[in-house]
């Protein structure tokens, strides 16, 4: 028992000194107004879209949807919201339960959430290029990314 103790202690420890345990960004959820919209690919082979809520409440609400051809074959429920200062982006792949990664970096046109525990992705990026595209990336933080492009649909 004591043992169990002390190794929980160390394990607290360790979490609480790690960089990644101290890298939450601080930000409210007005900060990811650009995000707000409904986000779409070009359907070659497979469309990808994405409608997000203007911020409101401390939260950013979305679906995501995947069709192949005439089928969808994923779907995604997505919220941001405030939590302790920062922001936390939670992800429900096919209604799977949530995942929450954290803000570990913004700018103006970019927010990076990540969880360190989680199989893949480890590192979910949203960045706003200046010539209008979207770019979201999601990672392992190291060899596997897939990046995916979007644009702004009326």
């Amino acid at each position: 028992m004591k043992r169990a103790v002390l190794l929980s202690a160390a394990l607290v420890v360790f979490c609480l000194a790690s960089p990644r345990a101290q890298q939450k960004a601080p930000a409210v959820i007005s900060d990811l107004k650009w995000l707000a919209g409904t986000w779409a690919s070009d359907g070659k082979p497979v469309s990808n879209e994405e409608r997000w809520t203007p911020p409101a409440g401390g939260a950013m609400l979305a679906t995501s949807r995947t069709v192949k051809g005439d089928r969808m074959v994923a779907f995604e429920f997505l919220r941001i919201v405030e939590r302790d200062g920062g922001l936390v982006y939670i992800a429900q792949p096919n209604g799977r339960p949530p995942t929450d990664f954290v803000l570990t970096a913004k700018t103006a046109q970019s927010a990076t959430f990540e969880n360190p525990a989680h199989d893949f992705p480890k590192m979910i990026r949203y960045a706003l290029r200046p010539d209008g595209v979207l770019e979201a990336t999601v990672s392992d933080g190291g060899k596997r990314a897939e990046t995916f492009t979007f644009k702004r649909m009326p």
